[in-house]
């Protein structure tokens, strides 16, 4: 085995030989949905090349390759619909049947012709040995090889499946979300999928550090359902520290503890503000806009507890009756946090959002805004914050396999017997 290291330059990982050579890191990913194409995507951003594998159409599958490329808006074709632009601009698209012996073979060759550092799959793990995507099978092939699998609870419950909605409803999220008095709810986000997805890329570049030490490749598995309940560190230890469950559990727009946090009407919109102190309250009410509310019985957090629904009316009644603006900078001036609440269409306008956008042009060259990378990245400046626009269905097979070393007259034949596509 020729070690390989892996050295984070800027933002921008590239896998660097003895000899000096230089190339980008080598993601292939046999995924769909969102979790692991989110994941895989946020490689992208960092200069990766991501090669994704779908499947052909055939009996029970229903229209071929991943099911979000035929959810939402109709974008370049039949198989690029809105749905799946965003999470896989930048990638290489090749399709393979690895329910045949073939098309396993063909992986296990792309795997090691490429040179793939990362292998990822958010298929269910009882399928893996049948579709030979196990680590131990691919591991032969590159034993310094990551390989990462995304599933609803992990390999222990293997036959599993789970998407982002009934994991929210599995692990309490739903229970923590909405009105007091109202029914659970989801989150308006996705935030299951792409808490997996961000433990995708993390885990997987500390492996890909740990390999610099190391030269060997790991395996890496990952519940969708456990890293949600991480994600519970302000709820679940309350529980064992003397607070019962109804105190835990949904309370609309308002902090649990810290009062007062809410969602207010201004004349013009909606306007958040979040007291964190006794001392931002004192501050608060020394503003002309508020000194009404000035009052020794909720000039603590305690006080304000008490007083919740009564302090919500009398603070409504301040902001209702001035424009977004009054009151903000009233706020500001007593060094309280404060938002409007931004419609979602006003989002890409924000000033430090428009400035970080990145963009992708659809084949009929329309401009598509997409949302800004979590942190900044080098790669993305070389190339103005563009990315090429999410690939079409088996759009790069030819083109890989002639890369790894299957000729034409082959190519032609595993078309001819459905293998690719």
């Amino acid at each position: 085995m020729t070690r390989t290291d892996v050295e984070a330059s800027h933002s921008l990982v590239t896998i660097s030989s003895p000899a000096g050579a230089r190339a980008r890191p080598v993601v292939v990913s046999v995924e769909q949905a969102l979790a692991m194409p989110y994941a895989t995507r946020r490689f992208v951003e960092l200069g990766f090349r991501v090669v994704r594998v779908e499947a052909p159409s055939g009996a029970g599958r229903g229209h071929p390759g991943d099911p979000n490329r035929y959810i939402g808006r109709p974008m370049a074709g039949p198989d690029r619909r809105s749905y799946f632009v965003a999470p896989n601009a930048g990638k290489e698209a090749v399709v393979i049947d690895l329910k045949l012996q073939e098309g396993q073979a063909l992986l296990r060759r792309m795997v090691h012709a490429l040179g793939a550092d990362v292998f990822c799959t958010n298929t269910l793990p009882a399928r893996h040995a049948a579709l030979g995507l196990g680590y131990e099978t691919l591991s032969r092939e590159r034993p310094e090889l990551i390989w990462c699998s995304v599933s609803a609870l992990g390999p222990t419950y293997p036959e599993v499946p789970g998407y982002d909605p009934m994991l929210q409803a599995l692990c309490g999220y739903m229970d923590l979300t909405g009105n007091p008095d109202g029914p659970p709810l989801l989150c308006g986000v996705p935030l299951i999928d792409l808490k997996a997805g961000d433990e995708v890329f993390a885990q997987v570049l500390y492996a890909l550090y740990e390999r610099t030490r190391t030269g060997r490749g790991k395996r890496i598995d990952i519940s969708m359902a456990q890293a949600a309940v991480s994600w519970l560190v302000t709820f679940l230890p309350l529980l064992d520290m003397g607070s019962p469950p109804d105190e835990l559990r949904r309370s609309g727009n308002e902090h649990r503890n810290f009062l007062p946090t809410n969602a207010y009407p201004t004349a013009d919109g909606m306007l958040y503000l979040a007291v964190g102190s006794d001392a931002q309250w004192a501050r608060l009410v020394a503003q002309p806009l508020f000194r009404a509310i000035a009052d020794p019985a909720v000039a603590t957090n305690e006080g304000r507890r008490e007083r919740r629904s009564e302090l919500f009316r009398a603070l409504s009644a301040i902001t209702s009756a001035h424009p977004t603006d009054v009151v903000a900078a009233a706020l500001r001036a007593a060094g309280v946090p404060n938002a409007p609440v931004t419609p979602i269409e006003g989002v890409m306008e924000l000033p430090f959002v428009a400035s970080a956008l990145l963009t992708t042009t659809a084949p009929d060259g329309q401009t598509v805004r997409l949302p800004p990378p979590a942190v900044a990245t080098e790669w993305l400046a070389e190339r103005h914050q563009e990315l090429a626009f999410a690939p079409g269905y088996g759009e790069h097979t030819d083109s890989v396999l002639a890369e790894i070393g299957v000729d034409a007259g082959e190519r032609e034949d595993l078309r001819r017997r459905g293998v690719t596509a």
